[in-house]
């Protein structure tokens, strides 16, 4: 079986890097050994660089700390660079960029999922490959 390809918004890199035993906890888990390959944008890891500024009162990573993880987690990801889409059906624009990621991905890569815990990006699971991390590994934990 091929290894799975999959995008982790950045409310998933968030929860599995703060709690490592819950769900998206296990999925960076499996990732790090090698049971999935992660696909991500600089928009995803700039945006988990400006989450993770706003929780030093939870997790006490300094600035440095922050850049030294995110720059890590970049070179192991797989960084594509999405071309701009709109679909007009997604309530957050904010989330524009997360689901042009899911695309690029998906044309280039053969990307499996986007794992998400966003509701507007779950919205439209009818008609692209978004996931929640529960269901996802609900279906593929087992690896």
């Amino acid at each position: 079986m091929s290894t799975l390809r999959v995008i982790l918004d950045t409310n998933v890199l968030v929860s599995g890097i703060a709690y490592p035993a819950s769900v998206p906890g296990k999925i960076l888990s499996f990732w790090k050994q090698g049971s999935l390959d992660i696909l991500t944008s600089d928009y995803i890891l700039e945006e988990l660089r400006r989450v993770l500024a706003r929780l030093t009162h939870r997790h006490h990573l300094t600035k440095n700390e922050i850049d030294d993880l995110v720059d890590s987690l970049a070179l192991q990801m797989e960084i594509l660079t999405p071309s701009p889409t709109h679909d007009p059906t997604l309530r957050d624009i904010d989330d524009q960029p997360v689901l042009a990621i899911l695309l690029e991905a998906m044309r280039i890569s053969k990307a499996d999922y986007l794992i998400t815990g966003d509701g507007d990006l779950l919205a439209l699971a009818d008609r692209y490959r978004i996931i929640n991390p529960r269901d996802f590994w609900s279906a593929h934990g087992d690896f």
